[in-house]
C-alpha cells in the first residue's frame, strides 16, 4: 500500500474524523468537542447519524474540522448503501485526516467492537492506527476513583488496541460530565483540552503529517485545480459501480490510477496523476 504523509501548517484545521458504530456515543462527543448547536440533527433513534458532516469551529484557541460519520461498521445496513457517505468522508476530509477518533462505550469489549476494528484497518489501513486516539464515551460507568487508563489495562484486546494507537486514550461523559466541577478528571473541559493536547503532541510527533493515501491526494487535487465538480464528484457520489471500485481504493490505493482514468471529465488528468504516482514508487 502506497502512504504519503504531507507536512502542514500550524494554521490549517486540525481534520478529525469520528469513527465507531451506532449507539457508541459519536455524535454526542462532536457536539461535546464543538459546542451544541453546531451539528445539524441527520439522527433517528434506530440508526443514529444518517449523512457525512463536516463542520469546522474555534476550540480552546485551535481551528477543528469535525467529520462525523455514519455508523460504518453496523450489520443493520446494508454495506451499499455505506460505500457512498464513506466515499463522501473520504473527500470531506482530503486531503487526509489528521486523527482518527476510534468511538468506544465504557463497557465489555465485545467481538462487536473487535469487528468495528477490523473494518477500520481494512478500510483505511493498519497505518490509520498511528493516526488514531481511542475516545470513550459513557465515562460515568467507570468505577469511582479509575481513570481510563486502569479500564483498559482490564482487557487484553482492548489494551493491544490503546497500545496500537500509541497509548492514546481519553474518556468524556455527555451527559454527567458537562458540568462537574466536584471532580476535575470527570470533566469534560479537562478532557477535552487533555485531547486536544494529545492531537497537538501526536501531529507533532508525525513531524507535522496526516494520514492520506492515493485516493485522499488525487481527490484533494482534483478540489485545489477546482475541477472536484459536476461529472467527478456525480461519478463519486451517484454511481454504483464506481463506487464498489472506490471502496476497493480504500482498501488498496494502488489500484486508483486504473480508476482515474475512467472518471468522467478526470482522463485528461491522469497523465500528471500516473507521472507524480511513478515518482513516488
Amino acid at each position: 500500500m502506497c502512504l504519503l504523509f504531507s507536512y502542514v501548517s500550524e494554521c490549517t484545521p486540525k481534520r478529525i474524523v469520528l469513527l465507531g458504530k451506532t449507539g457508541s456515543g459519536k455524535s454526542h462527543l462532536a457536539s461535546t468537542i464543538l459546542g451544541p448547536d453546531v451539528f445539524t440533527s441527520y439522527h433517528c433513534a434506530k440508526s443514529g447519524t444518517q449523512k457525512v458532516q463536516a463542520e469546522t469551529k474555534c476550540v480552546n484557541g485551535r481551528s477543528v474540522t469535525l467529520i462525523d460519520t455514519p455508523g460504518f461498521f453496523d450489520t443493520e445496513r446494508p454495506e451499499e448503501q455505506l460505500k457512498p457517505e464513506i466515499v463522501r468522508c473520504t473527500t470531506e476530509c482530503a486531503p487526509g485526516p489528521h486523527v482518527f477518533l476510534i468511538v468506544l462505550k465504557v463497557d465489555r469489549f465485545t467481538h462487536q467492537e473487535q469487528d468495528v476494528i477490523t473494518k477500520i484497518r481494512e478500510y483505511f489501513s493498519d497505518d490509520a492506527l498511528n493516526y488514531s486516539v481511542v475516545v470513550f464515551t459513557h465515562g460515568d460507568d467507570l468505577q469511582e476513583g479509575m481513570t481510563i487508563e486502569e479500564f483498559v489495562s482490564q482487557n487484553k484486546n482492548l489494551s493491544d488496541l490503546v497500545k496500537r494507537c500509541g497509548g492514546r486514550c481519553h474518556v468524556f461523559d455527555n451527559k454527567h460530565w458537562n458540568n462537574n466541577q466536584h471532580n476535575d478528571y470527570r470533566n469534560n473541559q479537562f478532557q477535552l483540552e487533555a485531547l486536544l493536547q494529545t492531537i497537538d503532541t501526536m501531529v507533532m510527533e508525525n513531524n507535522g503529517s496526516f494520514y492520506t493515501n492515493d485516493f485522499l491526494q488525487y481527490v484533494e487535487d482534483r478540489i485545489l485545480a477546482g475541477t472536484a465538480t459536476g461529472a467527478l464528484l456525480g461519478a463519486l457520489f451517484g454511481v454504483l459501480a464506481l463506487v464498489k471500485a472506490v471502496m476497493k481504493l480504500v482498501k488498496n490505493p494502488s489500484q486508483i490510477l486504473k480508476v482515474i482514468k475512467s472518471l468522467p471529465g478526470a482522463s485528461a488528468a491522469a497523465p500528471a496523476v500516473v507521472a507524480r504516482h511513478s515518482t513516488t514508487n
